[in-house]
């Protein structure tokens, strides 16, 4: 399945981490390249970082298929030990071409405590990146978009997660995780009064929470989303690039 890449936010990103590795290669943190040129600190730096920053980037996009609803803390905690142990990893790789044998491993958790330090601050200055290239969006909006819209529903409804809506006819399927309802509505109003929540249209006929997906497939060539209700909302040709780089498929 070929992936769409969004070049110019890549570019952003690459550059920015490309700035703290060579600002790292100056300040020789820890002492740990001390002898080594400038030039030579600058591929070792920079290479950590954006080793770091890839890492940090796969391990944010699980989280936000697998456990969309982890609070903050929670995924920079879980994005800054990660990043730390692979890094941590390279290091001891590292040593091990360089010098020909393994770290002692009762300086191991000292090696991950000093990477963790950096990596904790890598953490957050991407957490500000993903809301600054986001235009400083939180979660804060999607939730009360999402709740404003399921006020429409009986009161059994308010509280609940919102999947999807789909359009049948006249009316408006609402799936959520308490069950189903239909109210007569336009998908087009609906998709205004949820401009604010975080998700896409994926079809003429759909609109689709990215927290209520879990899992995508193919079918007959046709790319599908599975709710967590277990119900499918089918991608048209025209959405797919945008499911893609929501990271929905």
């Amino acid at each position: 399945m070929r992936i769409e890449v969004d070049w110019a936010r890549r570019g952003r990103e690459v550059a920015v981490f490309t700035a703290i590795g060579l600002f790292l290669a100056f300040i020789r943190p820890y002492g740990a390249t001390a002898q080594m040129p400038f030039w030579l600190n600058a591929v070792y730096w920079t290479g950590l970082v954006l080793l770091g920053a890839t890492v940090g980037e796969t391990t944010s996009s699980i989280l936000a298929r697998r456990a969309p609803n982890l609070p903050v803390w929670a995924v920079m905690l879980v994005l800054s030990v990660v990043t730390a142990l692979a890094v941590s990893a390279a290091l001891v790789g590292i040593e091990r071409v360089v010098d020909g044998g393994w770290m002692p491993l009762g300086y191991l958790p000292s090696l991950f405590g000093l990477v963790w330090v950096i990596a904790i601050a890598m953490t957050g200055l991407g957490v500000l990146l993903e809301r600054s290239f986001n235009g400083g969006a939180d979660h804060v909006p999607d939730a009360a978009a999402a709740a404003t819209f399921l006020g429409r529903l009986p009161v059994r409804y308010r509280g609940a997660e919102l999947y999807a809506v789909s359009s049948e006819d006249h009316y408006l399927r609402i799936h959520t995780d308490r069950g189903e309802e239909l109210i007569l509505m336009r998908l087009a109003d609906a998709m205004r009064e949820l401009d604010g929540a975080k998700g896409l249209q994926t079809h003429r006929s759909w609109w689709v929470a990215e927290a209520g997906v879990a899992d995508a497939r193919r079918e007959g060539g046709k790319l599908v989303l599975v709710l967590k209700s277990g119900k499918e909302a089918p991608v048209s040709r025209t959405y797919q690039r945008a499911v893609r780089e929501a990271g929905l498929a």
